[in-house]
């Protein structure tokens, strides 16, 4: 009865003091090409899961925990760092800790023990600083254009990486941001999380399928550099541009998750 007295005025205070946080996440999730567009769903995963767990929430013995409250100490540190300095990515995340100090504070170890899975998946939804983006799309870049030039060599095409291009005979090709593989991986990696929550899978198999996201994402974009430079080297660089390079993200991406759902199949396959 605690909980459920406090939830109201709590939500709209939270409301308040998180406004400019949330609106910072909202705009980072609806951005053009951006890296976080589940970033919307991903909440509506989280609440989906705790409704469905109503009925044994119900029968839990509310008994608030001590243990919220430096967990909420933490959390109000945080927010108020990310307030004085206006890092909105420190004050998403603090918003996330704040909301398991609350639940342990006023409902206690044993609700939290029941919803502390979809309270953790929250944390997916807050988008990483776009330095850190910015870094993370060069690095894996290079990783893949690396790949794609050993793989052009491996079949007799001579070709290297200058930077961010793979140069072949006829052709110069721009490894662009999209080619990265850093959006299919934070996708995949949500998509882990999700089914390993409601997967019929083993410890080990869950594991696999959080983990599995970045070499999928990798392999993924590596098909996609590849495909890119021997359309550019046979038929022209123009030809590798527009419609073709459009639709070639789209199908790396169904080519990828086509294989991450025969992965999971396997993996509840092998449960005993």
């Amino acid at each position: 009865m605690l909980f459920a007295l406090y939830a109201a005025p709590l939500a709209v205070l939270l409301a308040w003091l998180y406004q400019p946080s949330f609106a910072w996440m909202v705009d980072r999730w609806s951005a053009r090409d951006s890296y976080y567009a589940h970033g919307f769903l991903i909440p509506l995963v989280a609440g989906f899961w705790i409704w469905q767990k109503r009925s044994v929430l119900a029968e839990c013995e509310i008994k608030p925990s001590a243990l919220g409250i430096p967990v909420l100490a933490a959390a109000a540190v945080f927010q108020v760092i990310a307030c004085v300095l206006r890092i909105y990515f420190v004050s998403s995340f603090s918003f996330v800790l704040l909301l398991t100090g609350l639940v342990l504070g006023l409902a206690g170890t044993r609700v939290f023990s029941k919803i502390w899975f979809p309270v953790f998946f929250l944390s997916l939804m807050v988008p990483l600083p776009l330095l850190t983006i910015s870094e993370i799309t060069l690095h894996m870049k290079f990783f893949v254009s690396e790949l794609a030039v050993h793989c052009l060599n491996a079949i007799g095409l001579a070709s290297h990486r200058d930077g961010s291009y793979v140069l072949t005979p006829n052709a110069v090709l721009l490894i662009g941001d999209p080619c990265s593989g850093l959006r299919s991986f934070l996708a995949f990696l949500c998509l882990g999380f999700v089914f390993a929550y409601g997967g019929r899978t083993a410890w080990w198999g869950k594991i696999v399928l959080v983990v599995s996201g970045l070499p999928l994402a990798v392999f993924s974009n590596l098909l996609r550099v590849f495909g890119l430079a021997l359309i550019a080297e046979v038929y022209g660089q123009e030809a590798a541009g527009g419609k073709i390079h459009d639709a070639s993200g789209i199908v790396v991406f169904v080519i990828a998750f086509a294989m991450f759902m025969a992965l999971r199949q396997k993996l509840e396959r092998n449960v005993v």
